[in-house]
């Protein structure tokens, strides 16, 4: 960010009109940007139709418009009193109620018209030229964030109905301008994507990797020993921890360490510890009592008796275990009589230390992998809300 971008921003910031900008009811900008209705750029369009044999029903999500039987888990569309909203190709389209004031607007991009709730908005953007920056003001513009929190009128959900979205006012460029900053979001947007698939197709390679080396199904160069069957029991030692106690002198001396609190988790780790803070354990957490999901290394401090840990014996490696136990899908519960009567009984093939190390090594490589992939992404989507945040409200300008 160069230093006259950074005085601009203190200076609106602050209530000054920077050179160049003007002062209006929605706030500053560049003086020959326009405030118009958002509404002038639209057509709604509502017609029905019940023909569920021909036009596919689909939802409108966060992620895009999504088939319903995808994203109602196989649930199948019916035929309705008042049948379906249409949405052509190039349409737009949102769901019209948010539990937390945010709403996601979606085109058909599918090549053919397709079927939401008749309760949808429904609607098409006159000028095509403008439908990319129009989209972008109102899926990430902060400003349209605040005003769809003012369409709240009590009660547990926010509805944005087509009539108070019309009212909605935007900040407008020219058309070239406006076709610039589109680009260069679109181009932003390219960019996540591809970061995206990416970080999914390492995701899937580390999948396969525990699938075909914790099972045995593929082994390492150097290793021919055969694996035994060993019970998690024989793997883990119990512990029923002691939580720290507020005030006490372990709580003070380490204020700032995490705390884990009872919750849908069931706790694995490895410590010398039976109470305080549990310090360098790799800890894997059970979602919904199910299956392992997660694997972190950082201290913590246990705040409930009902937080569980396994300790992992020396001649184990607690990446390898836990990789191990990912693939089982069996029911555990927080109770120690869960651990000893349905657990600890579990049997998984097991291989000699030095290659359960080797195959870790590899595991671990590849969380590695994933962690920076992670960050990368993460970095270029906040890369696109200071674009956004700059070029839609004309602090950043483009050249045309």
């Amino acid at each position: 960010m160069t230093q006259e971008i950074k005085e601009r921003i203190s200076k609106i910031q602050s209530g000054e009109i920077p050179d160049g900008y003007k002062k209006t009811k929605v706030g500053i900008m560049p003086r020959e940007w326009k405030v118009e209705k958002i509404g002038k750029y639209f057509s709604e369009y509502k017609e029905l139709s019940n023909d569920i044999l021909h036009f596919p029903v689909f939802s409108s999500s966060r992620q895009g418009l999504i088939p319903q039987s995808q994203y109602y888990d196989k649930k199948e569309a019916v035929c309705t009193n008042l049948g379906y909203k249409m949405v052509p190709q190039g349409y737009v389209t949102y769901r019209h109620m948010s539990d937390d004031d945010i709403f996601h607007f979606n085109i058909n991009e599918n090549n053919y018209t397709v079927l939401v709730s008749s309760e949808y908005p429904v609607f098409s953007i006159k000028d095509s030229k403008t439908t990319s920056y129009i989209l972008s003001c109102l899926n990430y513009s902060a400003r349209f964030r605040y005003f769809c929190r003012m369409q709240k009128k009590g009660g547990t959900r926010t509805r944005l109905y087509y009539k108070n979205l019309c009212e909605y006012k935007i900040f407008a460029p020219s058309l070239p301008e406006q076709e610039k900053i589109a680009g260069i979001l679109s181009t932003q947007d390219k960019v996540i994507e591809l970061k995206g698939k990416k970080l999914e197709e390492k995701k899937k390679q580390k999948k396969y990797l525990m699938q075909t080396l914790v099972t045995g199904k593929t082994r390492l160069k150097g290793f021919n020993r055969e694996w035994e069957k060993v019970e998690l029991g024989t793997i883990f030692d119990y512990i029923q921890p002691t939580p720290y106690l507020v005030g006490s002198a372990n709580y003070e001396q380490n204020a700032d360490t995490p705390v884990l609190t009872a919750g849908k988790t069931f706790i694995l780790g490895y410590t010398n510890e039976t109470y305080g803070v549990f310090r360098n354990i790799p800890v894997v957490i059970f979602d919904d009592f199910t299956t392992a999901s997660k694997y972190v290394d950082f201290p913590f401090k246990v705040k409930s008796s009902a937080i569980k840990i396994l300790r992992c014996k020396d001649q184990y490696n607690i990446i390898f275990a836990f990789a191990a136990l990912q693939n089982i899908k069996y029911p555990v519960g927080g109770h120690e009589r869960h651990w000893i009567s349905k657990f600890s009984n579990i049997p998984i093939k097991c291989p000699e230390f030095t290659e359960q190390t080797a195959i870790a090594n590899i595991l671990s490589t590849a969380d590695k992998e994933i962690e920076l992939l992670e960050k990368d992404l993460e970095q270029e989507k906040q890369k696109k809300k200071a674009l956004m945040q700059y070029l839609l409200t004309g602090i950043v300008r483009v050249k045309v």
